[in-house]
């Protein structure tokens, strides 16, 4: 385990959302692109040494369009980064999580990710992804 990678929220407009992070906090785009395998416009943000990842849905039957329908705007996820995602997969069953992804999929930045349900972590969603 490397560390956490970056803290994900999601929001309903993800340009206002940037533009408010960038005027309030200072933060710097450092990639954005849409991920159409999960649904979303995605953004990662520079805040100092942290980054923050905002996403959108591009509609509102994609997970993120529930979350959002459910819980409205907010923390979606914690990220830990990894060296190998496909290790940390196994491992972490191993160990007793509900990995949602037994098979990693293409998440920001092409980097490879897995998502571990709340369940396993007390109502936090987190992503596992390779560095």
């Amino acid at each position: 385990m490397r560390g956490v990678h970056h803290v994900c929220m999601a929001v309903e407009d993800l340009d206002d959302a940037v533009a408010t992070y960038e005027r309030l906090f200072g933060a710097e785009v450092e990639i954005r692109d849409r991920i159409d395998a999960q649904g979303v416009d995605a953004v990662y943000l520079r805040v100092g040494d942290g980054r923050l990842e905002l996403v959108s849905p591009l509609d509102d039957q994609t997970p993120v369009g529930r979350f959002l329908a459910k819980r409205g705007p907010g923390v979606h996820h914690v990220a830990f980064e990894v060296d190998d995602v496909h290790a940390a997969a196994d491992e972490l069953v191993e160990r007793g999580a509900n990995v949602i992804d037994r098979e990693p999929r293409a998440g920001l930045g092409g980097h490879e990710v897995v998502f571990v349900h709340p369940e396993s972590l007390d109502g936090v969603l987190a992503e596992v992804l390779g560095g």
